[in-house]
């Protein structure tokens, strides 16, 4: 086969097992299914060389779902796939099954059959193989549905998620990337397949039910025009510190409806930037990885004696044994005694934590036009935005979060700050929230830069 050729694949991930749910504090095990999740899967074939791109209706790919999606292709005898040519990502969403084994809640079980819908879903996308295909690319902007979650408050301390009409609140800590770069296959006059960079978290219903949240109403709104045989995939953007809360508002943004004016909203406006999308120079394209080793996050003494002093001031606050009470990240803001308590003893537990993390970064360059590039976790959006801009500014630049792995089998990701972040409050920053070196950022970006130096 010469030219350029792609496929798609997808499968259903609703859970048939008891599981939590992911991406709060809390034990939320699964009541019923709200809209059915998918892993998607699409190839890419040009001059003999292949490049994939693997999603996941989830909260991130850990490692676990990682290792256990290679050795399901393996095991299929899906031979095209190296990690040099591969983007495993995640949607983010928080009402889909847990996929980080160390969580209470978790089910091994649950890994396992998604890393095998994906193979499948692959499988799929390798069998059915087109050509005709052209690329296309374009960017949008919508910015009604975004937020920085960081917020500077009276105090003098910055507050994640300080609550709605929260009078001390002075100003928001932080930058939003309202961009979306868009990639297209365009096959016979049709758009056949359709990526989006959006950055926002996917966190927008809570409760025990399994959906998609807005990414998912975007999927379906966008297929739906594009007509039967499309395929979207919304990447998401780095939003470690970005969400969907108007803190100016008082209406209520935990919902239903919301992911869906969320999602349909964003698919008005990758709609309208259609008709605008220019072809691409050329249908081929090159991938590049490399591995990034991280150490540990190392405590400072302060930070310890700190959480030890919690610890003793609040002796009848029961922790152990109660992962399912209702934690969330407004208790913290809160400070209320069992959040404090929660987070001290994360802390204590870290502190002898040697073990690197080693992220796994990928990157496909289409001609002299587009870049997608991987990042693992939850970075800060000016980390995207520093790779969008001063590292890929010639091109149209996709940085997809959540991808290729949490960096070890013992963590299951958290936040990646930028250096300045620190200090300064919000849960984000906090130990138990962020694993890795303080200069993580900094590193991340410099290997991009090394990276792009192969491109």
């Amino acid at each position: 086969m010469s030219g350029f050729y792609f496929g798609i694949g997808r499968k259903c991930l609703n859970p048939e097992i008891p599981i939590t749910l992911a991406g709060y504090f809390s034990v939320r095990m699964w009541e019923k299914v709200l809209d059915d999740i998918e892993v998607r899967a699409l190839a890419l074939k040009s001059e003999g060389k292949f490049a994939f791109i693997i999603q996941f209706d989830l909260i991130t790919v850990s490692t676990e779902l990682y290792e256990a999606t290679i050795k399901a292709f393996a095991n299929a005898g899906i031979n095209e796939v190296t990690s040099s040519n591969l983007i495993m990502t995640a949607t983010h969403s928080h009402t889909a099954p847990e996929v980080r084994n160390p969580k209470t809640g978790s089910n091994p079980n649950y890994v396992n059959f998604a890393a095998a819908k994906a193979a499948d879903a692959l499988r799929d996308a390798l069998s059915d193989m087109q050509s005709g295909g052209s690329l296309e690319y374009g960017i949008t902007a919508e910015h009604r549905f975004m937020f920085n979650r960081r917020y500077w408050m009276k105090s003098g301390q910055v507050v994640t998620n300080p609550g709605k009409m929260n009078p001390d609140i002075l100003t928001s800590e932080g930058d939003i990337d309202p961009e979306i770069p868009i990639i297209a296959i365009r096959q016979n006059g049709k758009i056949k397949v359709l990526l989006a960079n959006i950055v926002n978290h996917t966190d927008t219903i809570g409760g025990n039910d399994v959906s998609g949240d807005w990414a998912g109403f975007t999927i379906r709104t966008m297929q739906k025009e594009l007509g039967a045989g499309s395929m979207v995939l919304p990447l998401i953007g780095c939003a470690g510190n970005i969400n969907h809360f108007d803190v100016k508002s008082n209406c209520d943004q935990t919902c239903y409806a919301e992911a869906e004016r969320i999602g349909v909203g964003y698919a008005a406006a990758i709609s309208k930037a259609l008709n605008a999308l220019k072809p691409m120079s050329s249908n081929t394209f090159k991938t590049v990885h490399q591995t990034l080793n991280i150490a540990p996050r190392v405590l400072e003494a302060s930070e310890i004696a700190e959480a030890q002093a919690v610890i003793e001031q609040y002796p009848d606050v029961v922790i152990d044994g109660v992962s399912g009470a209702d934690l969330t990240s407004e208790d913290l803001a809160k400070r209320t005694p069992f959040a404090l308590k929660f987070f001290a003893a994360k802390l204590l537990k870290m502190k002898d934590e040697k073990e690197i993390r080693n992220f796994l970064l990928t990157g496909i360059k289409f001609g002299d036009d587009a870049v997608i590039a991987s990042l693992p976790c939850e970075p800060f959006v000016e980390i995207g935005m520093t790779i969008r801009k001063a590292i890929f500014g010639d091109y149209l630049t996709m940085v997809v979060s959540h991808s290729n792995g949490t960096g070890s089998l013992k963590f299951g990701g958290g936040y990646i700050p930028n250096a300045w972040n620190y200090g300064r409050g919000g849960y984000e920053t906090t130990p138990r929230s962020s694993f890795t070196d303080k200069k993580t950022s900094e590193m991340l970006i410099n290997k991009w830069r090394e990276i792009a130096d192969e491109f």
